[in-house]
């Protein structure tokens, strides 16, 4: 659905964005997760058209941003991070001016507006003035916009920026519900816990440059280089603790408040002897499972040093020209 090769884009001897390479298949949702100015916006623009590249190729479902533009913006819904909306029209009548932008009329018109406002849960704001609206309010009319013409690809940009943390809620809630209508979804964000149960592949940039690019399997994959156990019986957990001890493939027990943390070796893939230990001397086992990374844990530990290593780079000559 979507693919980059090489995708470039410089101001001067800035680099806005260098040598980006995405390749998105139908139903992804890929979170595109970096501080502000690491060039998100840039590279979203890029793949909607709006902006050209320096160098670098970019199609959306096979089509060409060089030879089929137009073909793109009809298969694209672009929300950007601010949009203004048109003081004198009411919510129902800004989607339809929209609607009809994308000439849809007649009875087709009003059946798709008010779908797009059942979608995003408006429908008791249609005849409010767009103007009226709250910011998580005015983001959600946003992306009903983008939606009237039905694409197959969904490029948001920072959709949940500025939001309070209900509506941040109901913004993760719609994204869910657009992914299992199976869009190809790239969502911005530079905060990670935003996008952390929606995604399903997680790009980190960095200074324009894509540092980390791969499915959120695989990450967890990386990060999660050795197996560690929550444990707990109902006795005492320190007693429990020095039977496992004995184990060749534990390497370290932490207490807890109320269980152990056990890490295992590097090496280890089987650790079903390890209840059979704490059972042979009768401990109750009340807790044994694995611990979970979450997208979060895995993010920091993926990008720690990386603001030390571009403190040290030398400063650009020329600032960015684009947003994100």
């Amino acid at each position: 659905m979507i693919k980059t090769v090489d995708l470039t884009k410089k101001y001067g001897d800035f680099f806005a964005i260098k040598g980006i390479e995405l390749d998105l298949d139908q139903g992804d949702v890929f979170g595109f997760i970096g501080p502000n100015g690491a060039g998100k916006t840039t590279t979203m623009r890029i793949i909607a058209t709006l902006l050209n590249p320096t160098w670098g190729e970019a199609y959306v479902c096979g089509n060409s941003i060089y030879t089929k533009p137009k073909e793109i913006r009809r298969l694209v819904g672009y929300m950007p991070d601010f949009f203004g909306v048109y003081d004198d029209m009411k919510v129902i009548e800004y989607l339809e001016f929209f609607a009809a932008a994308y000439r849809i009329n007649g009875k087709e018109r009003a059946r798709v507006c008010n779908e797009m406002l059942e979608l995003v849960d408006l429908e008791f704001k249609r005849n409010a003035f767009a103007n009226t609206l709250s910011r998580g309010q005015t983001q959600r009319l946003g992306l009903a916009r983008v939606m009237l013409h039905n694409p197959q690809v969904l490029l948001l940009d920072e959709p949940a920026s500025g939001l309070d943390p209900r509506a941040r809620i109901q913004m993760r809630n719609l994204l869910k519900r657009l992914r299992d209508m199976g869009k190809t979804i790239v969502v911005s964000s530079h905060i990670l816990p935003e996008l952390a149960d929606v995604c399903n592949k997680i790009g980190i940039i960095d200074r324009g440059v894509l540092e980390v690019n791969a499915s959120v399997a695989e990450v967890m994959k990386q990060v999660k280089q050795k197996t560690t156990l929550l444990v707990s019986v109902s006795g005492d957990n320190d007693a429990a603790g020095k039977v496992l001890e004995e184990a060749d493939i534990v390497e370290s027990i932490e207490s807890r408040v109320d269980h152990l943390l056990v890490t295992l070796k590097k090496e280890a893939e089987d650790y079903s002897d390890l209840p059979t230990m704490l059972v042979q001397a009768e401990h109750k086992i009340t807790m044994f499972r694995e611990e979970e990374i979450n997208l979060e844990s895995a993010f920091m530990a993926l990008t720690k040093g990386m603001g030390q290593q571009a403190a040290t780079k030398p400063p650009t000559t020329e600032p960015s020209k684009e947003e994100g």
